[in-house]
């Protein structure tokens, strides 16, 4: 039996995530809705592959006399709106009943639900999904970000296998003349 292609499913009350992210909630007080959610999915989409999750980001139909429809941002990340009348409440907890019903697909290993709404991590724990806060999630993907960046630091070569090589031409210097007896 082989490994399933990302470990588990990760499904994000959107709306709830951007009332909690301070960084979002500026963001969207100042530049509008819209910016939040492009903040939110651009920052998915760099946390997802890192940790190997499948993530789809629910957002509410908002008012809006939509059917539903998802959006495909990579291969790991997409975003789902829901119908009229439809919140993104509704969606997740029907989600996860139906794997209640239905065992997990071969492709993912668990189903992780993020959001800070109490009633809502009740019932979706209840179907056997696991629940992640807002907060939560937003220190797992601040630590990914910031590992992503220490990845992608070039690491300091050294000119030689000796400390000496390593140190500055000042502290060199002054080490030689050390060395020589020289104060």
């Amino acid at each position: 039996m082989s490994a399933p292609p990302y470990q588990a499913l990760l499904l994000v009350d959107g709306y709830n995530i951007i009332g909690s992210w301070s960084d979002l909630k500026k963001s969207r007080d100042r530049h509008g809705l819209e910016a939040a959610r492009e903040m939110l999915i651009e920052s998915l989409i760099n946390y997802s592959p890192m940790v190997s999750y499948r993530t789809q980001i629910v957002f509410d139909a908002h008012y809006q006399n939509t059917p539903s429809y998802v959006r495909d941002y990579t291969a790991l990340v997409s975003v789902y709106f829901t119908s009229f009348a439809e919140t993104a409440d509704t969606y997740i907890e029907k989600f996860c009943a139906g794997l209640k019903r239905n065992p997990y697909p071969k492709e993912f290993a668990r189903l992780i639900v993020a959001t800070s709404d109490r009633a809502q991590r009740l019932t979706v724990t209840g179907y056997g999904a696991e629940c992640i806060s807002a907060q939560r999630l937003a220190g797992e993907v601040e630590l990914t970000a910031r590992r992503m960046q220490r990845q992608k630091r070039p690491a300091k070569k050294s000119s030689g296998r000796f400390l000496f090589h390593s140190l500055d031409p000042v502290a060199q210097k002054r080490l030689r003349q050390l060395r020589q007896g020289k104060r």
